[in-house]
C-alpha cells in the first residue's frame, strides 16, 4: 500500500461530504481507515530545543510505559481497523525494550503500513535489521540541522556522527531490504538556509521521502522564535530548487507551498483528521469515552452510534461541522 498516494488523494478531494461518505462505507463494511499513532513509552533520550521535552513542567506530566499484555490488548482492539501504524508520535519509541515485538503485532493483525518515528540516536545496524525482519515498512527520522554544529545545537544530547552512521547503514541495507526512509526536517529562521547544503551531506540513495516542516510552538520549549517572516521571501525559491533535486532522484517531497503570513490557503487535507487520527499512549487512548481495556472497537462504535455520526456528517455544512483546518497544508510531490 502506498500511503503517500492516499495522502495526496485526500488532499486533492476537497469535498468533506465525499470523504465522510467514504469513511461511512469503510466503517460499515469493517474495513481499515484509522491512522494509529502509538507512543509505547512516555520518554525521550534527547532534549531538542524546539520540542516540549525542554519544558520541565510539561515533561513531569509524561509518565508510563506499556506492558506487553497492554500492547496486546491495544492491538486486539484497534489494529484491525488500522490503515497505518505509526510507532512514535510525540516521544522516542526506541527507548522501549522490545520494539520489534510491536512491529510483529502490527503484522499479525495485517496492518498494511508500519512506520517508526525516531531521532535515530539509539539505532545501530543490529537494531535496524531486527525491525526490518519484524516487518517494518518505513523509518521516519527527525532532523533539526544539516551540519554538525546546528544539529547538535538544536538536538540537545544528539550525536551527529551516530546519526550520520545510521544513514550509511540505511544505504547499505537498502540493497537487500525493501523499506523506505523518510526525513522530517523541522526548520526555523536559524536552520533554514542550511537546506541549500542538504544534498551534499545526505546520500540521495539513503532516503526516499523528505518532509520540510515549519516550526510550531510546543508548550514552553527552549527555542521560542517561531516567526518565519525573515525567510518568507526566500522560501519559495529554495523549495522550487528542492523539487527539482527530489524529482531527479525519485524522492517524494512534502512541503507547504507557502509559510508564515503567506500561508493562507485553506487546508482541505485535515478536515477528517478528528475521525481518522487515533492516538494511543500509556496515558491516552484515542477518545476519552473509549473503555479500551473492557470493550471492543465494534462495541464502542455501536454504543456511540459512530456510523450514524459519519452518515450525518455527509449532509452537514463545513461551518456547522467546525472541521479542523488549522494543520499545515503540505504539497506532496510524487515522482
Amino acid at each position: 500500500m502506498d500511503v503517500y498516494r492516499l495522502l495526496k488523494l485526500n488532499r486533492l478531494v476537497r469535498s468533506h461530504r465525499i470523504k465522510f461518505l467514504g469513511l461511512y462505507i469503510l466503517h460499515v463494511f469493517k474495513m481499515r481507515y484509522l491512522a494509529v499513532n502509538l507512543d509505547p513509552v512516555m520518554a525521550c533520550n534527547l532534549r531538542c530545543k524546539m520540542c516540549y521535552f525542554t519544558d520541565k513542567d510539561y515533561v513531569k506530566k509524561l509518565k508510563g510505559v506499556f506492558k506487553k499484555e497492554q500492547l496486546e490488548r491495544v492491538a486486539k482492539v484497534i489494529f484491525k481497523r488500522a490503515l497505518k501504524l505509526q510507532i512514535g508520535c510525540g516521544t522516542e519509541p526506541t527507548l522501549y525494550k522490545d520494539l520489534p515485538a510491536i512491529v510483529r503485532l502490527g503484522k499479525h493483525y495485517k496492518v498494511p503500513y508500519i512506520s517508526l518515528t525516531t531521532n535515530a540516536n539509539l539505532l545501530n545496524e543490529e537494531k535496524i535489521i531486527a525491525l526490518l525482519d519484524a516487518g517494518l515498512d518505513e523509518f521516519t527520522i527527525s532532523l533539526h540541522g544539516v551540519t554538525k554544529e546546528t544539529y547538535e545545537t538544536f538536538m540537545g544530547k544528539g550525536d551527529y556522527s551516530v546519526f550520520m552512521n545510521v544513514f550509511k547503514t540505511f544505504g547499505k541495507l537498502k540493497k537487500t531490504y525493501n523499506f523506505r526512509v523518510r526525513i522530517n526536517y523541522t526548520f526555523n529562521k536559524d536552520n533554514f538556509y542550511e537546506l541549500k547544503e542538504f544534498f551534499t551531506h545526505f546520500d540521495k540513495k539513503s532516503f526516499d521521502i523528505l518532509q520540510l516542516r515549519p516550526i510550531k510552538r510546543l508548550h514552553n520549549a527552549d527555542y521560542t522564535n517561531i516567526d518565519l517572516g525573515a525567510i518568507e521571501d526566500d522560501y519559495e525559491g529554495i523549495i522550487t530548487a528542492f523539487k527539482e533535486e527530489c524529482k531527479t532522484n525519485d524522492i517524494i517531497l512534502m512541503a507547504p507551498r507557502k509559510i508564515g503570513r503567506r500561508a493562507k490557503q485553506k487546508n482541505y487535507a485535515s478536515d477528517i483528521t478528528e475521525y481518522t487520527f487515533c492516538y494511543v499512549s500509556p496515558q491516552d487512548f484515542w477518545r476519552k469515552d473509549f473503555d479500551w481495556e473492557n470493550e471492543t472497537y465494534d462495541a464502542y462504535a455501536t454504543r456511540t452510534k459512530w456510523s450514524k455520526t459519519l452518515w450525518k456528517n455527509i449532509f452537514i455544512s463545513e461551518n456547522d461541522l467546525r472541521l479542523e483546518n488549522t494543520r499545515l497544508n503540505y504539497e506532496i510531490d510524487l515522482n
